[in-house]
């Protein structure tokens, strides 16, 4: 049912309110942290970026973005997200060593089917953020020393972001969204990986 326009004595037709943007970002763990020694029998505490979105994003942390599989982007479409962002290490310091790679084949598909639906590719965005597995092997052989994070990640980030919001602000609305995402979206990924090496 459309909803219909709202006109007082002595004013003008108003257009309703349009619903704020549908944005989900899946973020890579290992993304930006600082490099460690690596050890076997304590997990760390995931580090994320502070992007300071413009708007509400709802920040999915994964361990490593290439155990996302097609059907994670596709269920946040078909619940009605208007974009869709991947954040993950730049391939060639992964650690997971192929992940990245993985998620930009696994991207390239399903924007591919995204624009084969009508959708438009454009709704599903991948960026790299710097990763940390070479310093931590190197950290681990002792050929480096424990220091800080890379000063231009806040940079890097922040580009990130700049690109993002630009990009998301010139998509339409999600023609399959009724409302938003409801508060518990269940993007649980599978301690199995079928991955398609």
């Amino acid at each position: 049912m459309a909803e219909m326009a709202t006109v007082q004595q002595g004013t003008s037709p108003t257009k309703p309110a349009a619903a704020p943007a549908v944005i989900v970002v899946f973020v890579c763990e290992n993304s930006v942290r600082a490099g460690r020694v690596p050890t076997s029998g304590k997990r760390h505490r995931p580090q994320t970026p502070e992007f300071g979105w413009p708007f509400p994003v709802q920040e999915v942390v994964v361990p490593c973005a290439g155990r996302l599989q097609p059907e994670h982007f596709l269920k946040a479409f078909e619940a009605g997200a208007d974009a869709v962002g991947v954040v993950c290490c730049e391939e060639g310091n992964c650690h997971h060593h192929e992940g990245s790679k993985r998620c930009r084949r696994r991207v390239a598909a399903v924007s591919s089917m995204l624009e084969q639906i009508g959708l438009g590719q454009q709704r599903l965005m991948l960026f790299h953020l710097p990763g940390s597995a070479v310093q931590d092997m190197a950290l681990g052989t002792g050929e480096a020393k424990l220091g800080s994070m890379d000063p231009t990640v806040k940079a890097k980030v922040a580009a990130v972001r700049a690109e993002f919001v630009a990009r998301a602000a010139a998509l339409a609305p999600n023609p399959l969204r009724a409302t938003a995402l409801p508060e518990n979206v269940p993007y649980e990924l599978e301690s199995e990986d079928d991955s398609d090496e």
